[in-house]
């Protein structure tokens, strides 16, 4: 019987995770699929992501695929999965793909947003998403000033966690923005790829330049002198988000995969849900 090779497109909620890659110890996403597709199809299969979250990090378009034999339809799948999957994790798509498509290999960028919640009252309903920053004020128009050198091509290893099996630290940033809107600060990073815990220990030092702790110039010369040793801090990672992941060939229609994770917006009585399109 042919086999199938079949994508996914997938939601998670990392705060109870150990990440995205299967562990000797540690719940992880990819092995609660892993083992929904065994118990349907009664044999190990193999998940392949997008990208590898860590612990803490949700996903509103994580991608992956996987490859079966059987007559199921590779649209049935995410309905199929969806009764098998605990409720913090949900596939919004699946579809069969070409045996040449890869998850990972074929991606052209990925794009993580970061949230900053900054009101001084904390709040139980943002608190799970966020990082509630509100030490100092915050200026996101000097946060937005310090990430735009960033566009292109660079070495970027004084934002890289040790650890990481990657052969170098050169990224291709392709997009970048810092937004706020009331109390919240949303900054999102596109890039081909992204190191471990880059976006992490990008805002950790992002926040220094807000507060005014630290000059743009500086940001700089860090990243650019390659200054690991100067990156002290790391962003919790309940604030970062794998929004989206882009494709030269992808089999799910726009509004599957591009805008999937609600802005908060606050208003004077309550603190509400929209999603805008971006751009």
């Amino acid at each position: 019987m042919d086999r199938k090779r079949i994508a996914l497109v997938i939601q998670y909620q990392g705060t109870r995770f150990n990440g995205w890659q299967r562990q000797p110890n540690g719940r992880t996403v990819q092995e609660e699929i892993e083992t929904a597709i065994a118990n349907v199809v009664d044999y190990p299969v193999t998940l392949h992501g997008a990208g590898r979250t860590d612990a803490g990090v949700h996903a509103a378009a994580q991608v992956a695929h996987f490859e079966v034999t059987g007559p199921i339809p590779g649209y049935r799948w995410a309905t199929i999965l969806n009764h098998r999957l605990p409720h913090d994790i949900l596939v919004r798509a699946s579809a069969q793909v070409d045996p040449s498509w890869h998850a990972r290999f074929s991606a052209v960028w990925r794009r993580y947003r970061y949230l900053l919640y900054t009101d001084s009252r904390p709040n139980l309903f943002v608190r799970p998403w966020s990082w509630h920053y509100y030490h100092a004020p915050l200026d996101e128009t000097l946060m937005q000033a310090a990430l735009t050198p960033l566009l292109g091509r660079h070495h970027l290893s004084a934002f890289q966690r040790a650890g990481t099996r990657r052969p170098h630290a050169w990224v291709d940033v392709q997009d970048v923005s810092c937004q706020r809107q009331g109390p919240f600060i949303q900054i999102e990073v596109q890039a081909s790829g992204f190191l471990y815990g880059m976006m992490r220990l990008l805002l950790g030092l992002l926040v220094e330049v807000g507060t005014q702790a630290r000059s743009l110039e500086n940001f700089t010369d860090i990243w650019v002198d390659e200054r690991r040793d100067l990156v002290k801090y790391s962003a919790p990672a309940r604030g970062l988000c794998l929004l989206r992941v882009g494709y030269q060939d992808f089999p799910f229609d726009h509004e599957v995969w591009f805008d999937t994770y609600p802005e908060f917006v606050m208003n004077r009585t309550q603190t509400s849900f929209s999603v805008t399109h971006s751009s």
